[in-house]
C-alpha cells in the first residue's frame, strides 16, 4: 500500500532534519571525506573520458591521482610559499601605506586633515591597529587553518578517499538509483541530471575559469613589476566565481597596490589596469561562455547568502556544501515553480472549465 503525500513528505522531512543534525554534529570530521567527494567529482568526467580512450577504470583512477599529487606538489613547493611571503609582506606594509593616505590627505586637505580631525584620528586608530593585530591575525589564521586542515588530511586522508570515490563513482550512482523510491525515481532522476548539469556548468565550468584567471592574473601583474602581484592574482582568481567580485576586489586591490609603488610611473599603473581589462574581455566572452554556460541559474547575491549561511551554522564544512547545496535548492525550487505555474492552483478552476478554442461545436 503506497503511502499518502502528506506521510511521504512526513518522513522525508524527519530524514533531512537527522541528515542536517548530523552534518552539525559532525562538523569538521566530515571535512576529508568531503573534499574527496569534491575531488572525485570534479576528476570523474576525465575518468569517463580516459575510459572511452582505451584505460580501464582503474588505470584511468592511476593516471588521473598521479596527475594531480604531481601538481600538488609543485604547488606546495614553489607557489604556496611564495604566496605565504608576499601575504606577510603584504600585512607587514599596510601601516606604510596608511601613512602614506594620511600625509597625502595633509598635503591636499591640510583643513581636513587636521590633527583634530576624525579622518586623521581615524586613520592613526586603523594604522596602528593594523600594526599590532596584523601579525597576530595572520598568525592566527594559519594556526586555524592548520589546525582545521592538517597534513595527514591534506597529504594522506585527502588523496585516498579522492582515490577510491573516483574508482567507485558509477558504481555508487548505479546502488544508489537502485534505491530510489520506485514511484518517484523518474522525477528524482530529473532533479538530479538537472542539479549534476548545474553542478557541472558551474563548479567545474567556473572552477576552471577561476584558475585560468588567476593564474593568468598573478604571473601578468609579476610580470608587470607589482610587488604583491601573486597575491591580488590569487584574490582575483578565487573570488572569480561570484560574477564581477573577483575583478573589482582583485582589481582594486591591485591598482591600489600600483598607485603606492608605481605613483607619478602612469605608464606602469595603465599596465595593471589594462592586465584586469583583458582579463574581464577573455571572461566574459571566451572563457565564460564555453566552460561555463548561460544557463546555470546561480545568481551571485544567492551564492553570497549560502556561503554566508552555511559556514555561520558548519564552519568551513558549510562553506565546502554551500555551493552544490545552493545549486540544488535552486533546482528545486525551479522544479517547485513549474509545477505551481502548471496547477489549478496558479491558474484557477475557470481556466479548466474553459472549452479549447478548437473544440467542436454542437452544430458542427
Amino acid at each position: 500500500m503506497a503511502l499518502s503525500s502528506s506521510q511521504q513528505f512526513k518522513y522525508w522531512s524527519i530524514a533531512l532534519a537527522v541528515f542536517l543534525v548530523v552534518l552539525w554534529s559532525l562538523g569538521n570530521v566530515l571535512l576529508p571525506f568531503l573534499l574527496g567527494g569534491a575531488i572525485a567529482y570534479f576528476l570523474d568526467p576525465v575518468a569517463d573520458r580516459l575510459e572511452r580512450l582505451g584505460c580501464s577504470r582503474v588505470i584511468a583512477t592511476a593516471i588521473i591521482t598521479l596527475l594531480s599529487l604531481l601538481v600538488f606538489v609543485v604547488m606546495a613547493l614553489l607557489i604556496i610559499p611564495t604566496l605565504v611571503i608576499q601575504i606577510s609582506e603584504l600585512i607587514g606594509k599596510v601601516p606604510e601605506y596608511f601613512n602614506n593616505i594620511r600625509d597625502f590627505i595633509t598635503n591636499k586637505f591640510p583643513d581636513i586633515a587636521n590633527s583634530e580631525s576624525t579622518i586623521r584620528q581615524s586613520l592613526n586608530s586603523l594604522s596602528e591597529a593594523v600594526k599590532s593585530k596584523g601579525g597576530a591575525l595572520i598568525e592566527g589564521a594559519f594556526a586555524s587553518a592548520l589546525s582545521l586542515v592538517n597534513i595527514i588530511v591534506l597529504l594522506v586522508l585527502v588523496p585516498v578517499v579522492a582515490f577510491y570515490l573516483l574508482l567507485d563513482w558509477d558504481n555508487m550512482t548505479a546502488k544508489i538509483d537502485a534505491l530510489l523510491p520506485r514511484d518517484h525515481a523518474p522525477t528524482i532522476r530529473h532533479l538530479a541530471s538537472e542539479i549534476d548539469r548545474t553542478l557541472a556548468s558551474f563548479i567545474r565550468g567556473q572552477g576552471t575559469v577561476c584558475l585560468i584567471l588567476g593564474t593568468y592574473y598573478a604571473i601578468a601583474l609579476m610580470l608587470a613589476g607589482l610587488q604583491f602581484g601573486l597575491v591580488a592574482g590569487s584574490v582575483a582568481g578565487m573570488l572569480t566565481f561570484i560574477p564581477y567580485v573577483g575583478a573589482l576586489v582583485g582589481g582594486g586591490l591591485a591598482i591600489g597596490l600600483a598607485l603606492f609603488q608605481f605613483w607619478g610611473e602612469w605608464g606602469s599603473i595603465a599596465t595593471v589596469a589594462i592586465i584586469f581589462a583583458i582579463g574581464q574581455v577573455v571572461e566574459g566572452n571566451i572563457l565564460t561562455p564555453k566552460l561555463v554556460g548561460s544557463s546555470v541559474g546561480l545568481h551571485p547575491v544567492w551564492l553570497i547568502f549560502a556561503l554566508s549561511v552555511f559556514g555561520t551554522l558548519f564552519g568551513f564544512v558549510g562553506m565546502l556544501i554551500a555551493v552544490p547545496v545552493a545549486a540544488s535548492i535552486g533546482v528545486v525550487t525551479r522544479f517547485g515553480i513549474k509545477g505551481y505555474t502548471q496547477s489549478y492552483l496558479y491558474q484557477g478552476t475557470e481556466i479548466s472549465n474553459k472549452e479549447p478554442e478548437n473544440a467542436p461545436t454542437a452544430d458542427t
